[in-house]
């Protein structure tokens, strides 16, 4: 296992210094951190986070709403709003938006067994994407599902829900899988974060879908995060 610069971490949350190649070494450590195991029982709670920029004020708001599982029904919500310290820098973007969410996270009365994040976990070109980092550091389970390829090669999968094929590195190694969760739609990215296997993101991501493309943890907290967005204007 690996060990957490918690000086250089906080310098970097701080956005100082501001060369990026600290971060970078920083994620590589971050890598020995991982626990790639799925380490929680039965699956009672589940959670989803999503974050919104106020460009004009240089915050982000971080919305997270925890929800029973499998049924989905909210148990909770809260809301940060923090200082947007790290610039935006393709493959680092747990610098910026990972204060948010370890903050949120901390309002919680209820803590979920899983906290989805919009984002990536393995899938990342240094196999750190936001849901290993906040994992790791919040030492929760954690997973990533994006919208959107970050890195990785796959085949299309099938186009009935629950299809899925291997998302791999250049190595080979499976970093993810591309999983479609509504039929005849677009696949969503799902890959572990931390203390969390493949399989059961696959497990989590499908029940979590309810018929539509983006499963309700992510898309519910993408709107409340829109609706305190809103709230501020």
């Amino acid at each position: 296992m690996g060990s957490i610069d918690y000086d250089t971490l906080a310098e970097l949350y701080r956005g100082k210094p501001p060369e990026v190649r600290k971060a970078f070494d920083f994620q590589r450590r971050l890598k020995g951190c991982i626990i790639g195991e799925r380490s929680f029982g039965e699956l009672k709670k589940v959670a989803g986070a999503d974050i919104s920029i106020l460009k004009s004020e240089k915050k982000l708001i971080c919305g997270i709403i925890v929800f029973s599982y499998p049924d989905m029904t909210e148990i909770e919500r809260v809301y940060s709003e923090v200082d947007e310290n790290f610039p935006y820098i393709p493959g680092l973007l747990a610098f910026r938006e990972g204060p948010a969410i370890i903050e949120t996270y901390g309002k919680l009365s209820v803590k979920p067994d899983v906290l989805i994040l919009d984002g990536q976990g393995t899938a990342h070109p240094r196999g750190v994407g936001i849901a290993c980092h906040v994992g790791v550091l919040l030492d929760v389970p954690a997973m990533g599902i994006g919208k959107s390829r970050l890195y990785g090669s796959f085949e299309e999968p099938g186009t009935e829900k629950g299809a899925w094929t291997p998302l791999t590195s250049r190595e080979g190694e499976r970093i993810g899988a591309v999983l479609r969760t509504k039929d005849r739609t677009k696949p969503v990215f799902v890959s572990p974060g931390h203390r969390i296997d493949l399989e059961s993101a696959l497990e989590i991501a499908l029940t979590c879908s309810r018929g539509l493309r983006i499963p309700e943890p992510t898309r519910l907290a993408d709107t409340y995060v829109a609706e305190l967005k809103k709230g501020r204007k």
